[in-house]
């Protein structure tokens, strides 16, 4: 048997193995755009993950991983899908146990409601809601500092965790607990630049939307790991297609020892099977800002969050 036979094979086997979980649109391998290596079993994983959906960098990135856990375990099992660390060339697990790691956050943030303004962050705070991010869109740098101030001193006595998207070095002037950044944002940092973030105590969230953006995020050791979209969502031009609750599953068994936040098109009829993921975390935005009353809203979303918690 020649290599490329192997290699369809083992891409057959996989696709036979997965697609009905990942919803493959066909039931036949088709030809990935390039490769990286010779290797049978990269090379049929990479033409798998292709024919059930994966973006060329994550099906580079998951071919790389079946090859190291074939290696690893010495031999091939297309129903074992890639989901150790070591696989996927990070670091050993736990992070927080990393001496580079950000400062840890709780485990299952619980309710992340994502919110416009900082009255809505003290009036989501003051409902009870866990875990609150200030996501407020401003080319204005006083109207950022006022609003990243005012949403710091809303939290004040409430109990809520208060991230701030985006501006970092005003999150820190301001004394917020942490930070959420985007792939772009976090790329974006230069090493001086994450090491004053590193040093300033904040704690770090970092969204993803894939296996290779995932692995990219390890490399800081953030406080938590976002993922997302779940589901369709109007709210944001998505450079992936949505992610769906298969995948989701699959991102939080690799990322178990970090916190971990669903988010995207999630409403309360999606909600059950995204908790269902393992995922501690789900955030929310129009699901709250957009309901009748929002208070109630918020009360009830955190009671089916807990009572998943308490099972």
């Amino acid at each position: 048997m020649t290599a490329a036979t192997d290699a369809r094979a083992i891409a057959h086997a996989i696709v036979a193995a997965h697609g009905l979980r990942f919803g493959a649109i066909t039931s036949a391998p088709v030809a990935a755009p390039s490769f990286s290596s010779g290797d049978p079993v990269y090379r049929g994983a990479k033409q798998a993950c292709t024919a059930l959906g994966f973006i060329e960098i994550d099906a580079e990135c998951l071919a790389h991983a079946w090859r190291a856990q074939t290696q690893r375990l010495g031999s091939f099992d297309a129903v074992l899908w890639p989901a150790a660390p070591e696989d996927f060339g990070m670091r050993p697990f736990p992070p927080a146990g990393r001496g580079d790691a950000f400062p840890p956050c709780p485990e299952r943030l619980g309710l992340y409601a994502v919110l416009p303004d900082a009255q809505w962050v003290g009036r989501m705070a003051r409902a009870g809601v866990p875990t609150v991010q200030l996501r407020f869109k401003s080319g204005d740098a006083a109207a950022v500092e006022h609003e990243v101030q005012a949403a710091v001193e809303a939290v004040q006595g409430t109990g809520a965790l208060l991230f701030i998207n985006d501006h970092w070095q005003v999150a820190i002037a301001a004394g917020a607990y942490g930070i959420h950044l985007g792939q772009e944002d976090l790329d974006a940092l230069s090493p001086d630049e994450l090491a004053q973030l590193r040093g300033s105590g904040l704690r770090l969230g970092v969204s993803t939307h894939g296996y290779a953006e995932m692995v990219r995020a390890d490399r800081v050791s953030p406080s938590y790991i976002a993922m997302g979209a779940v589901y369709p969502t109007t709210l944001k031009k998505m450079a992936t297609a949505p992610q769906g609750v298969a995948r989701l599953g699959a991102y939080a068994r690799l990322l178990h020892g970090y916190p971990q936040v669903g988010i995207g098109g999630i409403d309360a009829v999606r909600l059950p099977e995204v908790l269902a993921t393992g995922v501690g975390s789900v955030a929310v935005v129009r699901a709250l800002v957009a309901a009748e009353d929002p208070e109630a809203t918020a009360a009830q979303w955190m009671a089916a969050i807990g009572a998943t918690a308490g099972n």
